[in-house]
This record gives C-alpha cells, structure tokens and sequence, in this order.
C-alpha cells in the first residue's frame, strides 16, 4: 500500500473477494452525498467493489451493474436512505445524459457511485472521491483513490485506517 499524499491511496487487491471486502468497508463509512467514481476498463472489478460498497451501505439488494437500466437505487434497510448506482457505459452523447436526467440525482440526497464516471464528468461535482481500478493479473487488481474536496478527504482517510489500520 501506498500512501502518495492526503488525497492519494495506492494498493493491490489480491482477490475479487479481496476487492468486495474493500467495498463493504468503504460503503460502511459512507453518509448521504458522497460521490464515489469507479473508473476503469471492462473486467477491472468496478462491479465488485461497487457490490462491497451497497452490502457496506447496508442495502437489502445485491448491487448489480445497471448498465442497460442505466441507474439502480439501493435503500439501506435501517433508514431508508438511498445509494445510487449509476452506468455511464452507454452514454454516447449529452443530450442522452440530459435526457437521463443524471443532475437531478446529485441533488437528490443519496450517496452516489458512478460506472465509467468520465462519461458524465461535466456533471460531477467536485467533490468526490474518484477510485481508478487497472488489471494486473486474473486476481490482482490495481486501485488508486483520489480524494477531491474536504468529505472525501476525510472518507479517504476513514478508509485507509478501517482497512489498513494506518
């Protein structure tokens, strides 16, 4: 593991049961309107950490990738509050982003992950955490966090040490 500055994390998951586990520790930490970006080509575990992330939510769904639906909402069993996961893969153009309706949801008092998030990145508040996923064999997966703002800061540093114990 890496630690390349307060914004930056660097690490290797070992497993895809590595990389769901890392989900469930990060949707664990996270509140309403934090905005996670999963980038990375196809295969590179999006859909596993994101998977990790809505049973850390505590959501009563599986997450699965909404990519024909383009959005899934997945309320926490204990309050209700939604998670929202959205795929960008088969966005082609603005006006299907506007025509999605993808700005109401960054207003609508959930927290977020975003699939293929430079689809929509005109969209995207700045605040954010952006988590880069990169294949680097059948079981390693290489994830890089970048933190953007104060809130993924701190859910930054709330993962590193829930994870990491550092």
């Amino acid at each position: 593991m890496a630690i390349l500055d307060d914004q930056t994390l660097d690490f290797i998951s070992t497993s895809f049961e590595q990389t769901v586990r890392l989900g469930v520790r990060l949707g664990e930490l996270m509140v309403v309107d934090d905005i996670i970006c999963l980038n990375g080509e196809l295969g590179s575990g999006k859909t596993a950490l994101a998977t990790g992330i809505g049973r850390g939510w505590g959501a009563g769904l599986q997450v699965t990738s909404p990519s024909y639906t383009l959005v899934n909402e997945y309320p926490r069993l204990r309050d209700g509050l939604l998670l929202y996961h959205i795929d960008c893969y088969r966005l082609e153009s603005s006006a299907e982003i506007v025509t999605a309706g993808l700005a109401d949801i960054f207003d609508d008092g959930g927290a977020i992950m975003v699939e293929w998030p430079e689809k929509i990145e005109g969209l995207l508040p700045e605040d954010r955490l952006w988590i880069e996923l990169r294949h680097i064999s059948d079981t390693r997966r290489g994830v890089r966090m970048k933190a953007s703002g104060d809130r993924p800061e701190r859910l930054l540093k709330l993962f590193r040490q829930s994870a990491f114990g550092v």
